[in-house]
């Protein structure tokens, strides 16, 4: 097991400031089990036995965080580094918080409070000597996740813990201690984690969904029922079949959005979030539709009943669904709106036959800022309709959507009028033809939208207040024998 640990400049200098005035100060969570697994490590925090009012003469700049449980945040050569006092705690009543917490003499004490053993590590600032007293390197070399102590106490403690455990197994790729997961189902637990806040599960969520594998993390909430507390919409999905003898789906509705998970982008949250929404209206949606066709097995003219599955218009109950649970969990509006967004236009279906016009609507539909989302959206779904990539060399579906790419990008660069705004008339054009404000005149501007859509070369000034005339004309005629 290592002994030493080697810590940045930055820390050893940060380390400095509270050996000469007598104090001890450890690195400690993540970023030592980073360390140890020679991943690059960026959050730093440190345990020291300087009390916080100590800590704000020590620095200059320090921010009074969590000052109540012992924590400040020191602004120092750029950085910010969390510390907290040595402490113990006692008395979990809401679930997360310490009902009192009491400062301790000793790291070893400080790490008896820490969740699981791989988290329980420290690094002195002084020389890098690893402190680690509940054998968490081994468990890191075994890829384990395992509990300080008591797995039940621990998770009692803080309902957060278990969606922690799922989310580091996800994460890291690591197993968990068989003990330590077999709590997670336990009733007592499972309400435990129901009474945290949605933020908490949210941003624990998100971290998965950031995962190399977010369907492991996915699959773990499911499996241990954790799931059905925070996202139930998803309950529905499993057992949906969608493979008919066309065999279109090899996997049923909740693992084909899993693996379009795993195949939508790690850095797009928002493109990751959709992959894993998007057929969610399938059921809903579902429909089974019989009918007798010939028995091509047999040439007697018998006949044979086939079975044939539709989702039709599933992408608006799935955009719906989506809004609901999305605004449930507390996502931002942007990121509400965005990834409803790319549910309800998921389902487009792309011909080399298209008109230019078409493709223009079809820009106009989805909006330019959100094509590369989509079809990255595209290639999530193929991806999870197998669970493996895409074969590029012979896959019809990718060189139609190369071609799509290629012709949104040659109309993108025209800058073709693709909206009222770029327009060569507006609305102080058309009154001054002496047509008046109104919905008569938004019907006509959209007339003329429709127009320069078709034939681009018709947004000429004098072109489109012709055309509008002659459209406030025909409108008047048509009025006038309707009397």
């Amino acid at each position: 097991m290592i002994k030493k640990i080697k810590l940045p400049d930055l820390l050893v200098d940060f380390g400095k400031v509270f050996a000469a005035s007598g104090f001890k100060a450890y690195l400690v969570g993540g970023a030592v089990r980073d360390m140890i697994m020679k991943v690059p490590a960026h959050d730093w925090d440190v345990a020291t036995n300087a009390t916080p009012q100590d800590v704000i003469k020590l620095f200059k700049f320090v921010v009074p965080t969590g000052i109540e449980h012992g924590t400040v945040t020191v602004h120092y050569k750029g950085n910010e580094i969390e510390v907290t006092t040595f402490r113990t705690e006692s008395g979990y009543s809401d679930g997360r918080h310490p009902d009192s917490v009491n400062y301790a003499a000793t790291i070893e004490e400080d790490l008896a409070r820490r969740d699981f053993t791989m988290n329980a590590i420290a690094a002195s600032l002084e020389d890098g000597a690893v402190v680690d007293p509940y054998g968490g390197q081994e468990d890191i070399k075994n890829k384990l996740i395992r509990t300080v102590g008591n797995a039940h106490e621990r998770f009692m403690e803080d309902g957060l813990r278990p969606v922690r455990a799922l989310r580091f197994a996800s994460k890291l790729g690591f197993s968990i201690e068989k003990d330590t997961y077999s709590e997670i189902f336990k009733k007592e637990i499972q309400g435990k984690v129901a009474s945290i806040s949605i933020e908490r599960f949210r941003d624990e969520f998100e971290k998965i969904m950031a995962s190399s594998r977010p369907s492991v993390g996915m699959k773990l909430l499911e499996e241990t029922g954790l799931l059905d507390i925070f996202i139930p919409e998803f309950k529905v999905c499993r057992g949906c079949i969608q493979s008919d003898y066309r065999a279109f789906h090899k996997f049923d509705v909740l693992d084909h959005l899993f693996y379009a998970c795993d195949g939508a982008p790690a850095e797009k949250l928002n493109v990751r979030l959709a992959a894993l929404f998007h057929d969610i209206g399938k059921p809903a949606a579902k429909k089974i539709m019989t009918e007798n066709v010939l028995d091509g097995d047999k040439n007697d003219g018998s006949k044979k009943q086939i079975e044939t599955i539709t989702f039709y218009n599933h992408e608006a109950f799935g955009e719906k669904i989506t809004r609901q649970l999305m605004i449930r969990l507390k996502f931002s509006n942007e990121m509400i709106n965005n990834v409803c967004h790319l549910v309800k236009e998921h389902m487009f279906h792309y011909e080399a036959n298209w008109s230019d016009a078409a493709v223009r609507r079809f820009i106009i539909r989805v909006k330019p800022e959100y094509m590369e989302d989509l079809y990255d959206l595209r290639l999530a779904d193929m991806y999870g309709m197998y669970n493996e990539k895409v074969d590029l060399r012979y896959s019809a579906s990718i060189t139609l959507l190369l071609e799509l790419k290629d012709r949104v990008k040659k109309e993108l660069e025209k800058k073709t009028a693709l909206s009222l705004k770029t327009l060569a008339v507006n609305g102080s054009d058309l009154i001054k033809l002496g047509i008046p404000a109104g919905k008569e005149m938004g019907n006509i501007l959209n007339e003329l939208l429709n127009c320069v859509i078709e034939d681009p070369q018709m947004n000429q000034k004098e072109t489109l207040l012709n055309t509008a005339k002659a459209l406030f004309q025909e409108n008047q005629e048509s009025r006038a024998r309707g009397k």
